[in-house]
């Protein structure tokens, strides 16, 4: 068998076996899901454990990505900016649309849809809250733009769009046939932004590698394949509503990533100079140029306007069938999926401190500790 082929049949069986009981069970009422996008890291979670559940499916996209992933499920070829021609006369019990990023994408295909599909499932974000100064639950007021025209995406943009997103499924197909999830960081196999995939990635590389603050420090996420667990779970119960769909507050720390990236590194990549963290201040950071979130993935500071950051509430979600994974399983999994990447991803992550960024910072935090002592 060609590696690539093997890869791609060992990634599906760990995703599958990752689901458990839930995947074990078929579904008491086989529906027909159509996924707008479905070929990308979450999609590609849905979609095993979908089938798996003996639902049908159908992707909608434009047929770039991962052409060779699920060769049996029906692809209609399309683009939400105007091309949505393929959908039109079809049926569906339910879709899940993960790729809606400005209103109008998804008012028009909600349109589209709305006459001869039940649920519309819209995959949001928690960062359509308007601060995180504070705790968020799903009542807290979200972003919004003084020109709400604006489809440019980007940081200042992105979550008030998502949230006119919302608002847009929410008005062509009412409150209660419609389903909103607000997922916070989306982590675990398959992952191509590498933002949690950098520490067990780094960690395999071995040596004195650089982690954030504290290990107390708290943060909060939701692996993909638990992100696709509750989204079936809110289909299958017809259940409508808004909710927060990430790891409970308290659950976890970034130390918690970091141990359980190190554990798994050890276990899987066995590098010739074991992994040790070295847990660096946040003054000692901003002196290095280090940023939260961008160069050390996965955390922030639970301080000023990011006091409420890692506090977001997860109860809606969990009293509506949310289960969180342990972080040892997700670290490892990462890791497992990541070892078998072609070496080109490999070698140059997304997210996280270059090896040459790293090694210099821990030089010159290593000169300043010298002088100092």
């Amino acid at each position: 068998m060609k590696r690539r082929n093997f890869l791609s049949v060992a990634g599906a069986s760990l995703a599958l076996a990752s689901f458990e009981g839930l995947a074990l069970e078929k579904s008491k009422r086989p529906l027909r899901l159509l996924i707008l996008g479905g070929t990308r890291f979450i999609g590609l979670h849905m979609t095993e454990l979908a089938l798996a559940r003996g639902h049908t499916l159908t992707f909608f996209n434009r047929g770039r990505t991962n052409t060779d992933r699920f060769p049996g499920v029906e692809r209609l070829r399309g683009d939400r900016n105007g091309d949505l021609k393929s959908l039109e006369g079809r049926e569906w019990d339910a879709v899940i649309d993960n790729s809606g990023y400005v209103p109008r994408q998804v008012r028009d295909a909600a349109a589209l849809l709305e006459p001869r599909v039940a649920r519309y499932v819209f995959i949001s974000t928690i960062s359509v809250y308007e601060s995180f100064a504070r705790a968020n639950d799903e009542t807290s007021p979200v972003g919004k733009l003084a020109d709400e025209s604006v489809e440019t995406v980007d940081g200042a943009t992105y979550g008030p769009l998502k949230a006119l997103c919302e608002t847009a499924a929410y008005k062509v197909f009412g409150e209660r046939r419609t389903s909103i999830i607000r997922p916070g960081l989306i982590v675990g196999p398959d992952d191509n932004t590498d933002r949690f995939t950098y520490w067990p990635a780094r960690a395999a590389r071995g040596g004195e590698m650089i982690a954030p603050n504290s290990p107390r420090d708290p943060i909060q996420l939701i692996d993909a394949r638990d992100l696709a667990a509750f989204t079936l779970r809110i289909i299958e119960d017809g259940t409508g509503g808004t909710f927060n769909a990430l790891s409970p507050t308290g659950r976890f720390t970034i130390g918690d990533v970091v141990t359980e990236s190190i554990a798994a590194a050890k276990a899987l990549a066995k590098p010739a100079i074991a992994p040790k963290a070295r847990w660096i201040d946040t003054k000692t950071l901003d002196e290095q140029k280090i940023t939260p979130w961008g160069d050390m993935p996965a955390w922030a500071p639970s301080e000023g306007d990011n006091a409420g950051f890692a506090a977001t509430s997860a109860d809606r979600a969990v009293k509506a069938g949310l289960s969180v994974r342990s972080m040892r399983e997700t670290a490892r999994d990462t890791l497992v999926w990541h070892l078998a990447r072609p070496e080109a991803e490999r070698a140059k992550l997304k997210a996280g401190l270059s090896p040459e960024r790293e090694a210099e910072a821990l030089l010159a935090i290593a000169k300043g500790e010298a002088k100092k002592g």
